[in-house]
């Protein structure tokens, strides 16, 4: 299996089918049995930092600090990949998220749907051409869920590429999408490729 740029891989399967794991072994976190992920021709194992550059994972977990406001945990985000943004750089994108109003509140009182707006401002910093994410629209409501898709439309129209789950519906009309269906048990016996670049 290619992905290329330009291109969303929508993974898709039953609860406990894999998916996750699935999502994994892509993000690095856990090792193939058999076969390779690989970021432009070459196996993600030796090319580990360059693709972790390229690269951002969104799990189930938010990943959000309790005591941190929307903007600290997106500064903590930004920091994580080498950046350093001043909350004015930040502020903008949190209230594009839907949270002008909790920019200064510790994220212990937002809701599960704001938390993971906040997880996913994060993906907008990080300047990520390969956007890992599963189920990223749980506890969304449908303001949220439309501009998730917004998101995913203008991250691949401008050349980015995003490998998701969800069991939610999706709008991505002029979105080149790929399905891949996963079994109950996942085998990755040929090679998992994923090109920035066509060339590649």
């Amino acid at each position: 299996m290619d992905l290329q740029a330009g291109q969303l891989l929508l993974v898709q399967g039953g609860n406990g089918r894999g998916k996750t794991s699935f999502l994994r072994l892509l993000s690095g976190l856990s090792q193939p049995a058999a076969g390779e992920v690989r970021w432009n021709g070459e196996s993600i194992d030796r090319n580990r930092e360059a693709y972790h550059q390229a690269m951002v994972y969104l799990a189930h977990a938010n990943g959000v600090k309790d005591d941190l406001t929307p903007v600290e945990n997106v500064q903590i985000y930004a920091g994580l990949r080498g950046q350093k943004l001043v909350p004015a750089e930040i502020e903008p994108v949190l209230v594009r998220m839907g949270l002008a109003a909790c920019l200064d509140l510790p994220a212990r009182v937002l809701s599960f749907g704001q938390r993971r707006r906040v997880a996913l401002a994060g993906l907008l910093v990080s300047g990520a051409l390969l956007w890992i994410l599963d189920e990223p629209l749980t506890g969304l409501d449908v303001r949220g869920v439309a501009e998730v898709e917004t998101l995913l439309r203008e991250h691949v129209q401008a050349g980015g590429m995003v490998v998701m789950t969800t069991h939610q519906p999706l709008r991505l009309q002029g979105v080149d999408t790929v399905p891949l269906q996963i079994g109950p048990v996942m085998q990755v016996d040929d090679p998992v490729s994923v090109s920035a670049h066509e060339e590649a």
